[in-house]
């Protein structure tokens, strides 16, 4: 395990308790200390990382320093697994699967959809691209960081975009509820007041229309009975409005505004809400 930040400890941990052998090595030294306390062994040197294993999990901070740390004992990489678990864009991940061939390893470029606590349960996602022989011949090796691991296919980029996708729902997602509980507050209302009907809200609202924007964005087509752009261009100015008038910045709500308005504005009011993409996607 190469990387001993919060979440380069939980995959060593998690493989620690699954029985693994397992080296660690961090270019804090330091941080190894409670690693090696559960049992796992100390590189001190990342020679003697690379030469523990075939597997190398790799979880630093971004793909440049992944350079920097693998780069000086590439002669010892050939034939080597690395696992890259480092967050990044679709480029960065080409391109680190391009260095891996050029160095004679293998590569996997993948992407954990949890936080630190929640590594190595069954339900944790883990995206992987590259290789597929590599995935199905440590797969199980694999599926100790999260029982949810899915192989996206051989181009590397594809899981980073997956996951990029899948945090910007998370964070729009975070970002509307704190512009909900700052309209609540704004009265005096805690904010655990609307928790209880978010769940019924996302389970029965939510989810449901966004797999019918999915459907639509699919099929190319944006016919709906339910609720339009121009209806939604309106409401969102009102919520605009109203967050100003409550005394709370609008800066959450006014893209969404804006993406509404430039959609009814080209001619496609009557459309579904899932026609905004082809406002999002234009350059």
């Amino acid at each position: 395990m190469i990387g001993l930040g919060m979440m380069g400890s939980a995959l060593a941990g998690a493989y620690l308790r699954a029985d693994h052998r397992t080296t660690v090595w961090n270019r804090s030294a330091g941080k190894a200390d409670a690693l090696v306390a559960q049992g796992a062994s100390r590189a001190d040197t990342i020679a003697d990382a690379v030469a523990a294993s075939d597997v190398l999990v790799a979880c630093v901070v971004d793909y440049r320093s992944l350079y920097e740390i693998l780069d000086p004992v590439r002669e010892s990489l050939a034939g080597k697994v690395i696992v890259n678990l480092t967050s990044g864009v679709p480029a960065d991940a080409r391109g680190a699967a391009q260095w891996a061939r050029s160095v004679g390893a293998h590569y996997l470029d993948g992407y954990l959809m949890t936080v630190p606590p929640a590594v190595g349960l069954p339900q944790t996602l883990l995206f992987y691209g590259g290789a597929k022989e590599v995935f199905d011949a440590h797969e199980s090796t694999l599926r100790v960081l999260g029982g949810n691991s899915v192989f996206l296919g051989e181009d590397p980029g594809t899981a980073s975009l997956y996951d990029l996708a899948l945090l910007g729902i998370l964070w729009s997602s975070l970002a509307g509820a704190l512009h909900g509980f700052a309209l609540l507050a704004s009265e005096g209302v805690p904010a655990a007041a609307l928790t209880p009907f978010v769940e019924s809200w996302i389970t029965h609202v939510v989810l449901p229309s966004i797999r019918g924007a999915a459907q639509q964005v699919d099929a190319g087509g944006y016919a709906t009975t339910v609720s339009t752009v121009g209806l939604n261009a309106a409401g969102l100015a009102t919520m605009v409005e109203a967050s100003r008038s409550q005394g709370i910045r609008p800066d959450v709500m006014v893209p969404i505004r804006d993406i509404l308005r430039e959609r009814a504005a080209d001619g496609h009011g009557d459309e579904a809400l899932a026609s905004m993409i082809e406002v999002i996607r234009t350059p």
